[in-house]
């Protein structure tokens, strides 16, 4: 990347007449847009297009920069959509790069980063959980893991969910009956536990099979995850035989059970490809300017489960654009495998490929089936994406009628946006955390929610009036600090507190205080018999209401309450058990999760730690004298 350059129409204007400034309009269009050819030449980049108020509208990738650009500067021959754009755009930026391809990952990345309003959109962009075989111990042991993989192992995936991950884990569990217990549970065991006598695990723990037998499991679990299920099934089915033929009936049944176990892992995963060993597919299904993108991950021939996703398109976007973009943002920070296969043809299908080979270092292609099985695996997954749009659309619809029905009952201007339901949660005051949730016009949005760890010293516990005042004081700080003038969609539109008229009026003197009085608010309670349907509803300045039993907004609002309530009993409960364990070790500066194990298992309590000598402490495997001198010191200089 060697040159990045911005040119504001603000750049021209005269700083020290900012009421002039403000009075005039800032020129908008394709003449604002012309101007800039002049500067620009034939060198590939990534241009940002930016409205009056500097908020980026556009990020685009080009091979030829001024090419690119002067298509923009044209007043006829666009879509409506990018009409639009053109009309809204004040200012352009610049960044030339090396090569096309680096423009693309630069483009698919910023688009990430800035979210802009006429780029198509990926929404979900949570990492895949893998299966990790662990290596760091003499007995490995097999479990989820999700995020970076810094633990030593093997790793296996990507899967499409947590839940497809457990479910082959449990059948795994069945065929090869590998331990998931953690490495100081396994040390501490001195009977098997309920995973051996359900015959998941063969109770390596407590020496019930031997290293040489539990290692050859290991390597069959291995074998199979890397897709020789076949040359597996062989081998347990001869095993069998073998067993039967030695009157070992019981043994014999044993390996029969696993090779059924087997056999229901590969007919429980539906698509199951035969000449595919890694791919993934991915169907694109439009439809009244809504986008349903569904793809399934095959690894080691498997299927390892499938995802729908539901980018941002606008309704005159063609299906190469939103697949192209749905591709580059989907893998950037992911590792793609060897071949992705499509129900549409891209329209830069080399500079794809090229880009996510270099990604993965290895040769990554792209193509669209025409017959054969990748085909029928395409049009398998065209199905499911057409019936996954089919049921998100009409959720969508239910959902704003929904919304429709709460503006109405609570004499709202139009249906809300975004609506954050607050909430509460401690025993008499200890670990209390306060919780939100918010939900829209797609139904709940799990990843808007937040938790807030309840700071006031001063709070008298169990001060629930306190708590919830804590919670929206820091909730629109924050607000007014990131998004000042409600543009960026952050700003709820209804406010739904866990509380009746006390916590309403509570509540009204902290929005009062911070200038967003204007935003509407409602308590619900539980009503004079606090029974489920006789909710009654404060708002300030009104008399309460109530809704028909059978109303469906009342059970809306019923699941979004629950909802909240379900989300900060977790949040306190994850608090709660965190304090549990922890000892006065997790504050000595040095002593992280290894060395604090290290100690304990060499003392038997922290307590013990604090009164070690110095030797002692320098005697604890993995603890430098240096380290061992902070601990001492940290226990022994509190006087």
């Amino acid at each position: 990347m060697t040159d990045e350059s911005l040119t504001s129409s603000d750049a021209t204007k005269d700083s020290s007449a900012p009421d002039a400034a403000a009075q005039s309009p800032v020129p908008t269009g394709h003449k604002v847009i012309q101007a800039y050819l002049r500067t620009l030449d034939a060198s590939p980049g990534v241009y940002r297009m930016l409205d009056a108020q500097a908020r980026v509208l556009y990020v685009g990738k080009a091979r030829n920069l001024k090419a690119r650009v002067s298509s923009y500067a044209r007043p006829t021959g666009h879509t409506g959509r990018i009409m639009r754009m053109i009309d809204a755009t004040a200012s352009m930026m610049f960044l030339t790069t090396a090569t096309e391809t680096e423009a693309l990952l630069l483009e698919q990345n910023l688009i990430k980063q800035l979210k802009p309003k006429y780029n198509v959109l990926l929404r979900d962009d949570k990492s895949f959980p893998n299966i990790l075989v662990t290596k760091s111990h003499d007995y490995p042991m097999i479990k989820k893991h999700r995020g970076a993989k810094r633990e030593k192992g093997a790793y296996y995936g990507p899967f499409a969910s947590a839940g497809a991950v457990n479910r082959t884990l449990a059948q795994l569990q069945r065929v090869f009956q590998l331990r998931n217990c953690t490495d100081s549970m396994f040390e501490t065991r001195t009977r098997p536990c309920l995973q051996y006598q359900i015959k998941r695990c063969t109770a390596p723990c407590v020496g019930y099979i031997s290293k040489a037998e539990y290692a050859a499991q290991v390597g069959d679990a291995e074998r199979y995850l890397s897709g020789k299920s076949t040359e597996i099934q062989e081998k347990l089915a001869a095993q069998m035989a073998e067993a039967s033929e030695a009157m070992e009936f019981e043994r014999a049944a044993a390996l029969r059970d696993r090779i059924k176990a087997m056999t229901q892992v590969q007919t429980s995963q539906g698509i199951n490809p035969r000449s595919v060993d890694e791919a993934d597919i991915i169907a694109l299904h439009l439809e009244n300017g809504q986008a349903c993108v569904q793809v399934f991950f095959i690894r080691a021939g498997q299927n390892w489960g499938n995802r729908d996703f539901y980018p941002r398109v606008g309704a005159d976007v063609e299906a190469p654009e939103v697949l192209e973009a749905f591709i580059g943002q989907f893998y950037d920070g992911k590792e793609p495998p060897r071949q992705l296969i499509l129900s549409h043809e891209i329209d830069n299908p080399d500079l794809m490929a090229a880009a996510l080979s270099a990604t993965l270092g290895r040769k990554v292609t792209l193509m669209v089936p025409q017959r054969g099985e990748k085909a029928e695996l395409v049009e398998a997954a065209m199905r499911n994406a057409r019936e996954s749009l089919a049921r998100k659309m009409a959720e969508s619809a239910t959902q704003a009628k929904l919304l429709r029905g709460v503006a109405d009952a609570f004499g709202l201007d139009a249906p809300p946006e975004r609506i954050e339901v607050y909430d509460n949660s401690h025993i008499q005051g200890a670990h209390a955390v306060g919780a939100m949730i918010v939900a829209g016009p797609e139904g709940m949005m799990k990843n808007q929610y937040r938790k807030f760890n309840i700071r006031g010293d001063n709070l008298t516990p169990g001060d629930d009036f306190g708590m919830m005042k804590e919670v929206l004081k820091r909730r629109f700080k924050r607000l007014l600090k990131e998004d000042p003038d409600r543009s960026k969609g952050t700003w709820p539109g209804l406010l739904l507190i866990d509380g009746g008229a006390g916590q309403v009026s509570a509540v009204r003197a902290i929005m009062d205080e911070m200038g967003v009085s204007d935003i509407p608010m409602v308590g619900v309670a539980k009503g004079i018999d606090r029974d489920l349907g006789k909710e009654e509803f404060h708002r300030t300045g009104q008399r309460p209401i109530a809704l028909q039993r059978n109303d469906p907004v009342l059970y809306f609002i019923q699941r979004l309450r629950d909802e909240a309530h379900r989300f900060a009993i977790g949040t306190h409960r994850a608090k709660r058990s965190k304090a549990v364990s922890a000892t006065p070790l997790d504050d000595v500066p040095g002593v992280g999760a290894a060395r604090k194990r290290a100690l304990l298992a060499h003392f038997g309590s922290a307590k013990a730690v604090g009164r070690a000598n110095l030797a002692d402490l320098k005697a604890v495997e993995g603890v430098s004298a240096a380290l061992a001198q902070k601990v001492y010191d940290y226990f022994h200089d509190k006087g």
